[in-house]
């Protein structure tokens, strides 16, 4: 294990993270806020203790391996989400201890969405917009912009991008070079940040809103400058804005360079993934609009049809985005929803959740075990679309559920030890480790109310489903650690 190297690269990234803290202050400085200076102390104390940790170890330049790249992006995500509270700490407002700060901040790098804050519009303009790009930073991964820029420092991005990227399937690349693989990807991002940022501002956003909010969409995060989410805006107009970001950011993000590349949106519907997506999007949206549609929820089908669609998308994709609570609506709308966001986005989106892909495969195996039982000597193979797949994969498959339902168990557990009720442990466990955001029962506005020691489980949590369970759960094994 090359530990210097790690280190050296550490603390060259906590330098770089450093800089993130300087629009906000700027932003502080715009508005008048007071809230810049917790913003400044955190520019400087993150940059001399990057130097400081890099300095000693400038000389160490060693080649990553494969468990060299696992152990930095745990260290990475964890580090930056510490330092990432700093901001949250020292700031007079909001008034938040080290475990509301550190679940705010993991919250945001980790996209989940979740909060411990209540009366949101009425924080500094500069907190707002720190936790909105924070999800923003977090959505495609601050590891893929690293590995853009590792290069030009001396030091291999593959092993970093392995470790990173979601999905089952983490060898292909869209181009030669894993440097331009990882710029591509940002120049799809900042381009899709910049449309919807545009797209809110003309729907009646400000300017300060809609870019906040394009953060929070793009990155599938689910942090609004509001209490009442989106919500707070009531305009049907700007839910179908949010409605076709968070569809189209819950997508493949090499599909949509492949499509752009090709010049063809034929490229979108060769996919089975992308179409097994959308297939499950519609069903969603039909059953939410049938059963408000007869419970009456809503005084008219229209107004049914736009808050259906808007909760399903949000929720199935793990944005988190509201219009009103959908904990207050009827039958079993609440718990499907909530299961939805276990499948989540598709394989290489911002999404969270186990992905469509893996769902897919569990599913067509499930299927040829079924056959194999009424036909035990045939031959079937599992494809995705015309391409078989390997078996190796699908065991990879299995294996990535069998430790997700685990995990899930374990951290549900440990939040009923903490005291949480088992509606509000099962919701919060679920909307910590697919990175949703709202729960149910307590935790259905706001995760302020719950315990310290339930904040921390839950940061776990987070981290486990930001980095796709393995990552984080092959520190673990005896294997990992052995020369």
């Amino acid at each position: 294990m090359q530990y210097r190297s790690i280190i050296r690269i550490l603390g060259m990234l906590i330098a770089i993270f450093s800089i993130t803290m300087v629009p906000p202050a700027l932003v502080a400085y715009w508005y008048q806020d007071g809230a810049g200076v917790p913003f400044i102390l955190s520019f400087l104390l993150c940059l001399l203790s990057g130097f400081l940790i890099w300095y000693p170890n400038r000389q160490y330049r060693a080649e990553l391996k494969v468990r060299d790249g696992f152990l930095i992006v745990v260290l990475f995500w964890i580090v930056l989400g510490a330092v990432g509270a700093i901001p949250l700490v020292l700031a007079e407002r909001p008034n938040m201890n080290l475990a509301s700060a550190m679940f705010e901040a993991f919250s945001g790098l980790t996209t989940t969405g979740a909060t411990v804050l209540t009366g949101i519009e009425l924080l500094p303009k500069a907190i707002l917009y720190y936790r909105q790009q924070l999800q923003w930073l977090g959505g495609m991964g601050i590891i893929v912009l690293a590995v853009a820029i590792l290069p030009l420092l001396g030091v291999g991005g593959m092993q970093l991008y392995r470790a990173e990227t979601p999905g089952p399937v983490k060898d292909n690349k869209m181009t030669p070079r894993i440097a331009d693989t990882a710029k591509h990807l940002w120049y799809i991002y900042l381009a899709l940040t910049l449309a919807c940022a545009l797209a809110f501002y003309l729907a009646g956003m400000s300017w300060f809103d809609a870019i906040c909010h394009a953060f929070s969409t793009v990155a599938i995060g689910g942090f609004s400058t509001y209490d009442a989410s989106i919500g707070h805006f009531d305009s049907g107009l700007i839910n179908t804005i949010c409605i076709v970001f968070l569809l189209i950011s819950a997508v493949n993000f090499p599909l949509h360079f492949a499509a752009i590349r090709g010049k063809s949106v034929a490229t979108y519907f060769r996919d089975p993934e992308f179409k097994t997506f959308l297939g499950i999007q519609a069903a969603l949206i039909l059953i939410c609009f049938l059963v408000l549609l007869h419970t009456s929820v809503y005084p008219d089908g229209l107004t049914a049809l736009n808050h259906a669609a808007f909760q399903a998308v949000s929720t199935s994709t793990t944005a988190g985005f509201s219009t009103q609570s959908f904990a207050a609506w009827p039958l079993f709308l609440p718990i499907l929803l909530i299961f939805s966001s276990f499948i989540g986005g598709c394989a290489g989106s911002t999404g969270g959740g186990m992905k469509v892909v893996r769902v897919l495969l569990l599913f067509k195996q499930g299927v040829r075990e079924l056959n194999r039982l009424i036909h035990p000597r045939a031959m079937y193979a599992i494809k995705l679309g015309r391409r078989p797949v390997e078996d190796r994969i699908v065991q990879a498959v299995w294996g990535f559920f069998a430790a997700y339902a685990l995990v899930f168990v374990v951290i549900m557990l440990a939040l009923i030890f903490t005291g949480l009720d088992n509606i509000t442990a099962f919701s919060a466990t679920a909307a910590c480790l697919n990175n949703l955001g709202p729960g149910l029962g307590e935790v259905a506005a706001h995760f302020g109310n719950i315990p310290d020691a339930s904040k921390w489980i839950l940061i776990i949590a987070m981290v486990f489903g930001r980095l796709e369970i393995f990552t984080l759960l092959v520190l673990f094994t005896p294997a990992f650690w052995r020369n």
